[in-house]
C-alpha cells in the first residue's frame, strides 16, 4: 500500500539554512528504512542562496538557458519562452522562478539537483539512522497536454525507472518498451498533499521501498532524452521556419 503525507513544522528557508537538520527535525521518529522524501526544488534552491534580483529575471533565463526550443508572444504583449536549460530540462522560462520568494528576487533551480538530493538522503540517512531515498521535485508542463505537474529534477538513492523491459503484461505478450519513469509518477503523486501555496515543501511517500539504495545509483538526469533521441527539438513555428528558410536557401543557391 502507498500512503503520501505532508511534513509540517518547517520554517520559511534561507539561503545557508541546513535543510538535513530541518527536515530531520519536521520528521522526528516517523521515517522508516525505505521511505522516499520528495522535496520541492524551491526550498532546496532558496538554501543553496540561487536568488537574483527581479529586474534581472529575463537576463537570468538567458543565462540558464543552452537551447531555444519555442517562443511566442501573447496578445497583452507578454513572451513566453520555452527552452532548453543547463540541466538539460525543456521547460518553461529556465525553470526561473518568481512565487514565494522574497520581494524583489527570483530564484534559479539548483546547480546540481542529483548531487543536492544525494547529500539531502546521505545526511538524513547518517543523522536518522534510517535508510530513506530524496527525489527533488520542480513543476513543469507538458508537451500536448495543458496544465502542469510535478516531475523529478534530482535523485538519491531512489532507482528513478522502473524497467519492465523483458517482461511480460497480463494477457501473457512481451513487454518490449515498458519503463515507467517511477521518479516522476511519484513527484507527481507527492504534490498532491504538498500543494503549490501550502508551505509544505516536503512529502514522505512510504511503500516502495524497492526503489531505495545506493547513493551512486543514476540519478534524475538519466531521465532527460538525449538529442539523438528527441522526436520534437523545436516548437512547431520553429521548425517550419527552419524548413522554408532552408528551402528558399536551395532555390536560391
Amino acid at each position: 500500500m502507498l500512503q503520501i503525507w505532508a511534513l509540517p513544522g518547517l520554517p520559511e528557508i534561507a539561503a545557508g539554512d541546513d535543510l538535513v537538520a530541518l527536515i530531520g527535525a519536521a520528521a522526528s521518529d516517523q521515517l522508516r528504512d525505505g521511505d522516499i522524501l520528495v522535496v520541492t526544488s524551491k526550498i532546496v534552491s532558496k538554501a543553496e542562496g540561487r536568488f537574483v534580483l527581479a529586474d534581472d529575471r529575463e537576463d537570468a533565463i538567458t543565462a540558464e538557458t543552452v537551447r531555444l526550443v519555442a517562443s511566442r508572444t501573447a496578445p497583452s504583449g507578454h513572451t513566453t519562452r520555452i527552452v532548453e536549460n543547463r540541466l538539460g530540462i525543456v521547460s518553461a522560462a529556465a525553470g526561473v522562478d518568481a512565487s514565494n520568494t522574497p520581494e524583489g528576487t527570483v530564484l534559479l533551480l539548483p546547480v546540481d539537483p542529483d548531487a543536492s538530493a544525494r547529500r539531502l538522503a546521505a545526511g538524513l540517512r547518517a543523522a536518522l539512522g534510517v535508510e530513506v531515498g530524496v527525489l527533488v521535485s520542480d513543476t513543469l508542463g507538458r508537451a500536448w497536454r495543458e496544465g502542469q505537474t510535478d516531475h523529478a529534477i534530482g535523485a538519491g538513492g531512489v532507482q528513478v525507472f522502473e524497467d519492465l523491459r523483458g517482461g511480460v503484461d497480463a494477457e501473457g505478450r512481451p513487454l518490449v518498451v515498458t519503463q515507467p519513469c517511477v521518479a516522476d509518477e511519484l513527484c507527481g503523486a507527492a504534490d498532491l498533499v504538498k500543494g503549490k501555496a501550502t508551505r509544505l515543501p516536503v512529502a514522505v511517500v512510504r511503500g516502495r521501498a524497492d526503489l531505495v539504495g545506493a547513493l551512486d545509483r543514476p540519478g534524475a538526469r538519466s531521465i532527460v532524452r538525449p538529442p539523438e533521441r528527441d522526436f520534437f527539438r523545436l516548437g512547431a513555428d520553429e521548425a517550419y521556419a527552419d524548413g522554408y528558410a532552408a528551402g528558399a536557401a536551395s532555390v536560391i543557391s
